[in-house]
Formats: C-alpha cells, structure tokens, sequence
C-alpha cells in the first residue's frame, strides 16, 4: 500500500512529464525514466490485454482496476493533464518570447538525464557502450529528416497516429514532432479545431495500436536486455538535443493554423554566429544559467525520488 506522499510524488512527476510533452521536440518519456517510473509505466499500459478486456466484458471493475495498475496511472494522468492545463500558457508565452532560455533549460535537462539513467546500468560491456553513439546517432539523423508530403488517407493517419505515440513514450523524440515529419502536424491541428469526429477517431485508433504495441516491444527489451537498452535510450536522448538547440538560422517558414509565420526548417548555429545571422542578441549569459537550472532541476528531483525509496 502507498502512502499518500507516494502519490503526491507521482503526481509532481507527471506533471514534469505533463511540462516536457507541452515542448515541440521534447519527451515526456524522459522525465519517466530519469524519475524511475518509466519501467512501471510500460508494464501498466502492457497490461491493457486480453485479460483486461475479459475483466471489463465480466464489469469486474475493482479487479481490472488493480490489473491495470488503476491508481498509478490515475494519479500520473492527473499530473500530466494539470500541467498541460496550467502550464501550457506559460509554456508558449516563453518559447514565443524567451526561446533561448527556455531550450537551453531543456538541453541541460536531457542531457543529465541521459547521464543520470546510465548508472541503473549495472553490467557494463562493449555492445552496452557501442550503442550509447549509435543511440545517438540515430537520434540525431530523426531531428534532420525533412517534412515530406503525406497523402491525405485514412490508413496514413492511422500509422501517422501508431508512430507519434510510439514516438511520445520514447525519450527523446516528442509525437508532435515525429507528425511535423509526417507532414500530419497541421492536418491533425485542424481536425481537433474543426471537431473532425472521423480523423480524430481514425488517429485516436493509431495512437491506441501503437500505444500497446511499441510498450510491449520496449518493456521486453527492458527486461530482457537491459543495460544494453538502457544505455541506447541515454543515446537516444544524447542525440535529441540537435533538435531543441538553443541558437538556430531559419531556412523556411511555414503558416500555422492560426495564419502567423512561423519557423518550418531550421540550422543549428554557434551562438557568436546567432547575432550576424539572425540579428538578434544570443543571450549567451541566460542561456548558461537556464542551461544549469535544468540540471540541477533533474538532479534534485532523482535525489528526492531516491530519498523517498529509502525511507
């Protein structure tokens, strides 16, 4: 049984992962494995099967309630959804105003999480150390895809929809920008705007596929090759920060949604070239202070986390 500041502790966790998701370009499944719950929640989306249906068709519903691990995942979607409501104002005001700070606060945070992760390592070996770099590399070659031109299809949303949740309980790479890829970010926009029941219901389907599916296929790496995994994932973020670095020369732009000219495809830059290539000051000071706000953020919160295992 959990004591009530287990759960408030969950909370507070999936309201960081709740904060990461809100970012174009950051995981929320970065916060959940650098905050040890990552492994717990693979296993209770794992446990939406056949037996979980069996109890629900039965309306067993206290003993599905406990199948699915109802509590922990109650709480930690409470978490998200508190912050995807109160933070996401705040959230876009600073990306719109304040971008430099705000990405060199979440470079900081990927990267000691990607260092923090590496000590579950327990059994260190050459393929374990082999794929921290291809982790990365692979990573790295996903943030440098182009847009591409999707066909507008009922069976594209559906894998648009299996990929970007796939890609939204990977560390490192968020779902929103996996459909930026897809060319499906602005088709998907505009079906929640225009309460498009069908698209919704077509994506909605996706997500639920790829959602059982690609948990199944990382908790059984996890438990089966798990340093080996592990230190790939630490990679994988590694790799992840081509993709919210701080300091960027425009090459397109796009519309959005709402009409305004937006950034489309980018080119990282060193920040004494930001002023000559974007005329704009690199705020250099700001960023390294942001930049160590979100380490120490991630470190307090792992030391917390691993106080409370103690007690």
């Amino acid at each position: 049984m959990k004591r009530l500041v287990d759960y408030i502790l969950l909370y507070l966790k999936g309201m960081g992962m709740g904060g990461a998701d809100i970012v174009p370009g950051v995981s929320g499944g970065s916060i959940a494995l650098v905050t040890k719950i990552y492994e717990d929640l693979l296993e209770s989306i794992r446990s939406f099967d056949l037996e979980a249906l069996r109890l629900l068709t039965s309306l067993r519903i206290k003993a599905l309630w406990i199948h699915v691990n109802g509590h922990f995942l109650l709480t930690l979607l409470l978490g998200i959804f508190t912050s995807i409501f109160t933070l996401s104002k705040g959230i876009t005001f600073l990306m719109e105003n304040h971008p430099i700070p705000l990405w060199a606060f979440f470079c900081g945070l990927i990267l000691i999480s990607a260092i923090i992760i590496l000590r579950d390592i327990q059994k260190w070996n050459f393929l374990a150390i082999f794929v921290i770099p291809l982790g990365a590399y692979l990573a790295y070659l996903i943030t440098e895809l182009p847009p591409i031109s999707s066909p507008d299809t009922w069976w594209f949303t559906l894998i648009s929809g299996s990929i970007a949740i796939s890609a939204m309980i990977l560390p490192g790479i968020s779902g929103s920008f996996i459909l930026l890829i897809l060319g499906q970010y602005e088709n998907i926009l505009s079906a929640v705007n225009e309460r498009d029941i069908f698209i919704l219901g077509i994506f909605g389907l996706g997500c639920i596929i790829g959602l059982l599916t690609f948990s199944r296929v990382i908790y059984w790496l996890l438990k089966n090759f798990h340093s080996i995994t592990i230190a790939f994932l630490s990679g994988f973020m590694l790799g992840s920060i081509n993709k919210i670095w701080p300091w960027k020369k425009v090459l397109s732009y796009r519309m959005s949604s709402k009409g305004i000219q937006e950034p489309f495809i980018t080119e990282n830059i060193w920040p004494h070239h930001y002023l000559a290539e974007r005329g704009m000051e690199p705020q250099f000071l700001m960023a390294i202070l942001a930049f160590f706000v979100g380490v120490i953020l991630v470190v307090g919160i792992e030391r917390i986390a691993y106080n409370m295992t103690q007690e």
